[in-house]
């Protein structure tokens, strides 16, 4: 099969530097756009050279059409407003559309959702292949023991983090909602301060921190009585995001049009 060709949104960011990184280092793909806010200083800047690799002509652009007719697919780690634009965008040309984005409000994901009536849309809030493989098994301990054990979900992330509780903290704690069968909306406490009373069983608990230059590290704790359990996960480098999203990618390209999540890539939906 021919190699992939896809456009890098936000490829002046650093997220989006090392997917152009990676697209450069694994064989089976070809960077065919790099796009950036048309706004930014870095348009008509070559993607290899931001991304440290070697120059390699594809300048970074703000108009993502003429980019997206041209390839097989989009992975983009941007913000809502754009990502959703993205999206209209791979359901008209009907092409792959990776998402990483995280902050998507409720409108978002509704014109996502109708987005992938057209386009093959792979959707999550983390794609690391572990963190996923963590929310699978955060959803079968949740099944597994009962109420007496609480569910508290801790993140930290760099100091540059806009939104919290992260996308995968959230993504957790759907995944543990879904194991005890409740809805996590009507059960997240997203933050404590001052005289809270007591813990209400059932809840699913967040804490963010955030500082220095941490990528990622998420832990799930089931604290019951007189015993606790810990599912942890520690992002080490941003390629890991990099290297899921274009594993996703080639899933992706042999699809049906529709709305995926990691889940679905990996296998682990009925895990």
């Amino acid at each position: 099969m021919a190699e992939m060709r896809l456009v890098v949104a936000g490829a002046g960011g650093r997220m989006g530097r090392t997917l152009v990184k990676a697209i450069v280092d694994i064989k089976g793909f070809a960077l065919s756009g790099a796009l950036e806010d048309a706004r930014s200083p870095l348009i008509g800047w070559d993607a290899g050279t931001l991304a440290g690799t070697p120059e390699n002509g594809v300048k970074l652009s703000g108009d993502a059409g003429p980019l997206l007719d041209k390839a097989d697919g989009i992975i983009d780690f941007t913000t809502p407003s754009a990502t959703v634009a993205f999206a209209a965008l791979a359901a008209k040309g009907r092409k792959v559309h990776i998402i990483g984005t995280t902050g998507l409000s409720a409108a978002d994901e509704a014109k996502i959702k109708d987005a992938a009536k057209s386009a093959v849309i792979v959707k999550s809030g983390n794609m690391s292949l572990g963190v996923n493989l963590l929310a699978a098994l955060t959803r079968r301990v949740a099944k597994t023991l009962d109420n007496s054990f609480d569910i508290e979900i801790l993140e930290m992330h760099h100091n540059q983090k806009v939104d919290a509780p992260s996308g995968t903290a959230l993504m957790l704690g759907r995944a543990a909602a879904e194991g005890r069968g409740i809805d996590l909306d009507t059960h997240k406490v997203a933050s404590r301060d001052g005289h809270t009373g007591a813990r209400k069983a059932g809840d699913i608990g967040f804490a963010a921190l955030r500082g220095g230059s941490v990528v990622g590290e998420h832990s799930v704790i089931f604290a019951g009585p007189a015993e606790r359990v810990e599912l942890v996960h520690k992002a080490e480098d941003r390629m890991i995001f990099a290297r899921g999203a274009l594993h996703a990618a080639l899933w992706a390209r042999t699809q049906k049009p529709g709305l995926y999540s990691m889940m679905d890539v990996l296998g682990l939906k009925d895990f």
